[in-house]
């Protein structure tokens, strides 16, 4: 697997666990919120809901990886994952690794410093 297709993989469940951040951004930018409200929501869903958007993030890397197997590896039964289980257990590893330090990079980089332009947090 090349380390292209790992991003492929995590690049959705990585959006979606910034979620919590990133909407606020996407609505300032669109114009369809203020910054103060868009400051105010992402405090609210930054402090008490991150988990629950981190837990989304998580199970939307489980489908994608399940899609991923069954798709392009045409591993769909337990004798095929029996068989594959050293392949399926390193895409796992290497998935998470490379989904952790993309949330990690995308939100309190990439999303930080939009935020911080549009002066929705400081």
């Amino acid at each position: 697997m090349k380390f292209k297709e790992f991003f492929k993989l995590s690049g959705v469940p990585v959006v979606v666990a910034s979620l919590c951040c990133l909407s606020p951004v996407i609505l300032v930018v669109f114009g369809l919120g203020t910054v103060g409200f868009a400051s105010t929501l992402a405090d609210t869903l930054y402090g008490e809901y991150k988990w629950y958007f981190r837990i989304a993030g998580l199970i939307a890397m489980a489908i994608a990886l399940t899609l991923y197997f069954r798709r392009t590896k045409n591993i769909c039964s337990l004798d095929a994952a029996k068989r594959h289980r050293n392949e399926i257990i390193n895409t796992i590893a290497l998935t998470l690794i490379v989904g952790v330090i993309g949330y990690i990079f995308f939100l309190y980089v990439v999303v930080h410093y939009i935020g911080v332009w549009l002066t929705i947090w400081k």
